[in-house]
């Protein structure tokens, strides 16, 4: 793999639009549905999280890399985008923390990047049409070339993507003799999400997404926690009957973004799949309970029935994204259950939503 700025790069959507630029990271061809995330930093938190495995990812600020990368910020066990689109590719950083330069980063993990790409032009004509597969290429220009490779490539809508990102063995992380034990059902875990529950006073065991309900309560766990993960929720039909069962068990339940949408299709309520989603670092969602304003952290493409949860006597909205009024978070009226469509971990983000954590640790006092 070699990295030159005199490379060219090419990107190819599924309408057929293309954007020409130069390349970055390994040399070679990408595929997946593109998006974008208006976060001005954080960019290997970004890169790292598992619920963007699948996703070629375009970065909206105007200089990408210039801080470099640190083992420190990573979210995972390594880059899960599947390419990356930017404007401005740093290969020099001054940060003394940094480890890395972003290029050298991608390079380890063979990971293709396109850059000097107008993306505010790429970013307007995906928010206007909507989310869509894309093709990138740093070893490949012929257009119709590339638009056969595309074709070839599933949509988003119906993908199951959690096998990919889980673990495939169940691990323990925390102090053995912590004041509560909490189960974590890996769908694409964040390290900062396991972070804020040790930190907190928990002993967390992190069990594969397929993990049988009987082998979860046997280690006798005072809270579940589901996490966040890649693509469609629906085609999950093994994990969404595994949590039905566990809703009924009165144990508490909290769930991040995928484990929000699992937690609601267990209910018997419906998801569907967004324009092009909520993904960024500031993104204003209101409390509905407190009656406060949250800035949150957002990495989503499909959402929840607000219509749906507004009708269903069991169930109450708690929190409302300000922007378009989607569904931002629920809890159950009768059971010890409650999870929201965003990341109250962060990394990247603001820390205003860590308190939910805080409400999870007081749910499982009261039902210790």
């Amino acid at each position: 793999m070699k990295y030159t700025t005199k490379t060219k790069g090419i990107v190819l959507l599924e309408d057929g639009t293309v954007f020409h630029g130069k390349s970055a990271g390994a040399i070679g061809t990408s595929t997946g549905e593109i998006c974008f995330n208006t976060g001005m930093t954080g960019y290997q938190e970004i890169f790292t999280d598992p619920s963007y495995y699948g996703q070629i990812m375009t970065a909206t600020p105007s200089h990408i890399g210039n801080y470099g990368t640190s083992e420190d910020e990573i979210e995972s066990d390594g880059i899960k985008i599947a390419g990356l689109i930017c404007k401005k590719f740093s290969e020099d950083f001054s940060r003394p923390f940094a480890n890395l330069s972003l290029n050298d980063y991608l390079l380890k993990d063979n990971i293709v990047a396109v850059t000097d790409v107008d993306t505010r032009t790429l970013v307007k004509h995906i928010r206007n049409k909507g989310a869509m597969n894309a093709i990138i290429s740093s070893d490949e220009f012929d257009v119709d070339v590339l638009m056969k490779k595309l074709k070839e490539v599933p949509s988003m809508e119906g993908l199951e993507l959690v096998s990919n990102v889980s673990t495939k063995e169940a691990y323990i992380i925390g102090d053995e003799n912590s004041t509560y034990k909490v189960a974590l059902l890996d769908l694409g875990c964040k390290k900062n999400i396991v972070r804020c529950l040790t930190e907190r006073g928990c002993l967390v065991k992190v069990f594969p997404y397929k993990a049988s309900v009987s082998e979860i309560t046997d280690w006798k766990p005072n809270g579940i926690l589901l996490s966040n993960g890649p693509g469609d929720p629906a085609p999950l039909k093994d994990v969404i009957d595994n949590v039905k069962k566990i809703l009924d068990l009165n144990i508490p339940v909290f769930g991040i973004c995928l484990g929000h949408q699992i937690i609601a299709l267990a209910k018997g309520l419906s998801t569907s799949k967004m324009h092009n989603g909520h993904r960024g670092i500031n993104h204003p969602v209101k409390n509905i309970i407190t009656g406060h304003c949250e800035v949150t952290s957002q990495n989503h493409g499909f959402v929840v029935s607000r219509e749906e949860v507004e009708k269903d006597k069991d169930v109450e909205v708690t929190h409302i994204h300000l922007n378009d009024n989607t569904l931002a978070g629920m809890r159950f009226k009768n059971k010890p259950v409650f999870s929201v469509q965003y990341h109250p971990e962060a990394s990247p983000g603001p820390l205003d939503a860590r308190y939910l954590f805080d409400n999870f640790i007081s749910l499982m006092k009261e039902n210790k």
